[in-house]
């Protein structure tokens, strides 16, 4: 999978927000916000190809969680970026 064209990472007082850049990319019916963990897998996989396996690759990487934890909560993670529309 990978995150959708348009979307972009910024950070805004503090919060880390998904936005869509251009018209088609805009919903304000909702504001999608992450937390730090979440922000730090979109930037290392924007751009790229990536699977949930990848995305608990990363969290290994940074914190200290093993395998089945970071596997679980990837899977989380990517369920909930399907469901918002920024990754397919």
């Amino acid at each position: 999978m990978k995150i959708k064209e348009g979307f972009r990472l910024r950070t805004i007082c503090g919060e880390n927000i998904v936005v869509g850049e251009g018209l088609s990319q805009v919903n304000f019916n909702k504001m999608i916000v992450l937390n730090d963990s979440a922000a730090f897998l979109f930037g290392e996989v924007q751009g790229r190809e990536f699977t949930a396996e990848t995305l608990a690759e990363l969290l290994e990487g940074r914190y200290e969680v093993d395998h089945e934890t970071a596997l679980r909560d990837s899977r989380i993670i990517v369920d909930k970026w399907k469901d918002a529309g920024i990754a397919q």
